[in-house]
């Protein structure tokens, strides 16, 4: 097989003449131990094995992993899956040679995080605990004595899913754990740093898919038990969060306090539990929105030279997905004429030192833009809600590329996704070099969202290939003395980076109009990474009202008046309404921590 052709340098800690048992992917869904009598009887053991993150006869590397003894390893762990008012025995093990195992999330709901079990190479202990209070958990191991965001390489797959049900009947759901192992790997004689995200123990396109039916009702919970934070986008929909968590509790939001998202961030260690209920039918995904945790150069086999196909790969966290139409159903097609734009994609030399730019740039009226013209961000689009349009994107570059409409719940065929989108038999091809694409749909929401291209991700989207698109309610015009636009990007240089604000290091101030509601509209499509935003004079943020995320007006529980502060990470969207009486000098300002990453003068007039 082509995978076995790529030879593995085993890790110093485990020696070559060591045999290591198959770490098998563990899709969480059969609960593990015996329940009987409202006890739940568990033995688990951790040791050491060999994971096989894409094929099973691909690439494998020696990692620790849970079991049920008896069993055969599992990527992630065990599920312990129990209904409320549960006694759970968990007897775990510890056949891991020469190291300490510390074990943490093995407690009643709500916890507070202090209660570990700490085994000696060859040890053995047992825990009986309650099972607390319903939600979404999770388990892990370390043989370092790290805490979670600092775990790494080997010790990366400890980590199992701990889900506590109501007594009854319970919802069906899928059950995702998050992990990322990072370390070196000697691939094709080379040995470098390696990062692997997986879900549930897999690479896309290894992990598995589902199929829904149009109609069907889905609920989700995803668990981030890795050393990093996650934001999960779903192509196409949207999903309403129903629960928050961690390993030590989990908060079920009131039913007036759950958003509608497209994307939301998972901090390392953090749980969240939704609900989505697809209506088109088509083939869509849902992945992590760091581009580094998708790109197809995560991927241990090195694929030929087929560089349109290399675009195109997808890697990491990525779950597929296909959604069938209801039999006897008509589903319409896109339609229009309605708007028709015409948007280049273009480059220009040096933009970024020696590397040049790449951007969009919209026609205005007859007049076709100069070859070299970029803007970066992009133009802004701006639709009207309920009305068709028709956009024609002509791809100027030497290379292909593709587009995304980010947030807009539009026909699959033309979400974006290169070799993914549409249906078998028809999906999306790439947009060729010089060659053209019309992308049709009728938005059915006014909001904020975005476009992105979505192929070589990475390269083309860290070059410019990005852009704010607006979607007005009919009859509206957009004043942009009172609605304004924050594009927040980033660009990465071989010796460090830039965070962008409207696509410049030192942004044009933007003027707001004293005495009147204002329109902050923010966009945050960086490659990686997330921050404090918040809009201030001196230290003290000004107070502004929260209206809507990814596009959806925000429940009137949510869309309240509050400090100017607001955690912020790639692909989201926020809207905020901003009134100030008097003129005055403010800066809107991304934060890590106390370090101001970018910054973008606002006046007051």
């Amino acid at each position: 097989m082509l995978a076995n052709w790529f030879a593995l340098i085993w890790l110093a800690a485990f020696p070559p003449a060591v045999s290591l048992p198959v770490i098998r992917a563990n899709h969480n869904d059969r609960p593990a131990g015996s329940l009987a009598n409202g006890v739940l009887t568990l033995r688990l053991v951790a040791r050491e094995g060999v994971w096989h993150p894409e094929a099973e006869d691909g690439v494998g590397i020696p990692v620790r992993a849970f079991a049920e003894e008896g069993r055969a390893l599992e990527n992630p762990g065990p599920l312990i899956r129990v209904p409320e008012g549960t006694e759970i025995r968990v007897r775990v093990r510890n056949a891991i040679p020469g190291a300490t195992l510390v074990v943490h999330g093995l407690t009643t709901h709500p916890g507070d995080g202090t209660d570990s079990l700490v085994l000696a190479p060859g040890g053995e202990r047992e825990t009986r605990f309650r099972a607390g209070a319903r939600g979404t958990y999770f388990y892990w191991a370390t043989t370092g004595g790290a805490a979670l965001p600092m775990r790494r390489s080997v010790d990366t797959q400890l980590s199992g899913a701990l889900i506590v049900d109501p007594v009854g009947t319970r919802t069906p759901d899928h059950v995702f754990v998050i992990g990322v192992w990072v370390d070196s790997l000697t691939l094709q004689g080379k040995r470098s740093p390696h990062e692997i995200p997986t879900i549930n123990g897999k690479m896309y396109p290894y992990t598995e898919s589902f199929g829904y039916t149009v109609g069907d009702s889905v609920h989700w919970r995803v668990i981030n038990a890795s050393d990093r934070e996650h934001p999960m986008h779903l192509h196409g929909f949207y999903y309403r969060l129903d629960g928050l968590g961690d390993e030590r509790v989990d908060t079920l939001l009131k039913a007036d306090r759950r958003p509608w998202v497209v994307t939301d961030n998972l901090l390392s260690g953090t749980t969240m539990s939704v609900t989505w209920a697809p209506d088109r039918p088509g083939n869509w995904i849902f992945h992590c929105h760091i581009l580094f945790h998708v790109t197809g150069d995560l991927s241990l086999v090195r694929h030929g030279p087929d560089r349109d196909r290399g675009m195109e790969r997808m890697s990491g966290i990525l779950i597929p997905l296909h959604v069938r139409a209801r039999p006897g159903r008509a589903y319409p097609a896109a339609v229009g004429p309605g708007r028709t734009l015409r948007l280049f994609v273009q480059m220009h030399a040096k933009v970024y030192r020696a590397e040049p730019g790449f951007g969009f740039v919209l026609q205005e009226g007859a007049g076709v833009p100069a070859p070299d013209s970029i803007r970066i961000p992009g133009s802004p689009i701006l639709l009207t809600r309920g009305e068709p349009a028709r956009i024609t994107v002509v791809n100027h570059l030497d290379e292909p590329t593709a587009v995304h409409w980010h947030g807009i719940e539009l026909t699959s065929y033309y979400d974006g996704v290169p070799g993914v989108s549409g249906e078998p038999g028809h999906l999306l091809p790439s947009i060729a070099p010089h060659d053209s694409f019309t992308a049709v749909y009728t938005p059915p929401r006014a909001g904020t969202f975005i476009y992105h291209t979505h192929i070589d991700d990475v390269k083309q989207m860290e070059s410019g290939l990005y852009g704010p698109l607006v979607v007005l309610p009919p009859g509206q015009t957009f004043d942009s003395t009172t609605d304004h636009i924050v594009t927040i990007s980033l660009h990465e240089y071989p010796d460090t980076f830039d965070v962008l604000m409207n696509g410049s290091v030192h942004p044009e101030p933007i003027v707001l109009r004293a005495g009147v509601p204002n329109r902050l509209r923010i966009v945050v499509i960086p490659a990686a990474g997330s921050g404090e935003l918040t809009l201030r004079s001196d230290t003290t943020p000004v107070r502004w009202r929260a209206l809507a995320k990814d596009g959806a007006d925000l429940p009137a529980a949510l869309a309240t008046e509050r400090p100017a502060r607001q955690l912020v990470s790639v692909g989201e969207t926020y809207d905020f309404e901003v009134t100030l009486k008097e003129a005055r000098q403010l800066r809107l300002e991304l934060l890590d921590g106390k370090v101001v990453l970018a910054r973008l003068p606002v006046e007051v007039r």
